[in-house]
């Protein structure tokens, strides 16, 4: 069989292709497994307050803050083990508020919030594309939860 000139002219085109592509996909992939990070690290600090402020709600109004601040770290009232979430401390979590509102029924309220905590990722910067600030972390927002509290 006879070796056509196009045929040999094609081979190895599939392999500079792919070459050329991967960067491009490679930078998709750090982006995706980034992201998911965040976001994962997100909803467990927003888990670990809700559950510290749950775990206030139930307690008399100003008590129990350092067990309700270890659970939010720690997710233990008991403050041992490591945090649930890398560069997350007790500093990170501001002391609990209580409220009252209203006064036919009175309505109180308790309250935690985690404020500066900063997500550092695997990646500063994927081919020039930077996924974090000059520090190499990207800010969250305040992460809080608010509870009426049974007492």
């Amino acid at each position: 069989m006879k070796t056509t000139q196009k045929s040999v002219r094609q081979k190895g085109t599939a392999i500079v292709e792919f070459a050329l592509i991967l960067p491009l996909l490679l930078l998709l992939t750090c982006i995706t497994t980034e992201f998911g990070r965040a976001m994962f690290q997100y909803n467990t600090i927003t888990k670990s307050v809700r559950d510290a402020v749950r775990y206030l709600s139930l307690q008399t109004p100003g008590t129990h803050i350092a067990e309700a601040q270890n659970l939010v770290v720690y997710g233990n009232t008991a403050g041992t083990g490591t945090p649930l979430v890398l560069g997350l401390t007790l500093s990170n979590v501001l002391t609990p508020t209580w409220q009252t509102a209203g006064s036919n029924p009175l309505i109180n309220t308790v309250k935690i919030t985690v404020s500066g905590y900063k997500f550092v990722p695997l990646y500063g910067s994927v081919f020039g594309v930077a996924f974090a600030d000059a520090t190499g972390k990207i800010s969250y927002s305040n992460i809080s939860a608010t509870m009426r509290s049974s007492i």
